[in-house]
This record gives C-alpha cells, sequence and structure tokens, in this order.
C-alpha cells in the first residue's frame, strides 16, 4: 500500500501510521522522458517552501506545468497549473514541459 509505513505494534498504538506520499516534481526532456527536479511533502514547511520556490523557478524558465488527473472513464487527462496553489491537495506529480516550439 503506497503511503502506508507499518509500526510495531504495541498495546493500545495502531498497527500502522499513515502518511502522505510526497509530490513530485518532473521535467519532460526529449531523449530522456520524465526527469525528477524536486520531491517533497507539501505538509511539511520547509518542503513546501523550498516547491514553491522550485515551482516558480521553472515557469519563470518558460516552462508550463501541467497535473495528471483521473479523467472520466478511465482516460488520462491533465489539468494546466499557474501557481503552486492550482495544485490539487491530492497531487502526486507536477510534470513541466516547454512550450511548443514556434507558437504565439
Amino acid at each position: 500500500m503506497f503511503g502506508q509505513f507499518w509500526a510495531p505494534r504495541t498495546l493500545g498504538e495502531p498497527t500502522h501510521i499513515w502518511h502522505n506520499p510526497p509530490v513530485r516534481f518532473l521535467r519532460m526532456k526529449p531523449g530522456h522522458g520524465e526527469v525528477l527536479i524536486a520531491e517533497g511533502d507539501v505538509e511539511r514547511a520547509e518542503d513546501e517552501q523550498r516547491l514553491i520556490e522550485e515551482f516558480r523557478r521553472q515557469l519563470d524558465a518558460g516552462l508550463w506545468a501541467a497535473v495528471p488527473v483521473s479523467g472520466r472513464q478511465g482516460r488520462r487527462e491533465s489539468i494546466m497549473v499557474r501557481s503552486f496553489e492550482e495544485i490539487p491537495w491530492d497531487a502526486d506529480r507536477v510534470i513541466f514541459f516547454p512550450r511548443a516550439a514556434g507558437g504565439r
């Protein structure tokens, strides 16, 4: 089970501890596929701040950002995000990619 860490059982304590999986920032690079550029737990202040800074750095470099989501009838879909606050709370990854060449 992803996101679940098992702990030894002691009397009166739960048998497992739940933890949110980290969010990963991935960059699409031609010939390389997805490259991990940052990872962290948004519930930890220092990780969240680092992720916010990296998000801004990628957008400032001219990249677009998208979050994969479950679509209707199992179709692969994604939503474009323009700020860190637009990332859904349950997202496990954000994919950065270059804008199309020759576009306006």
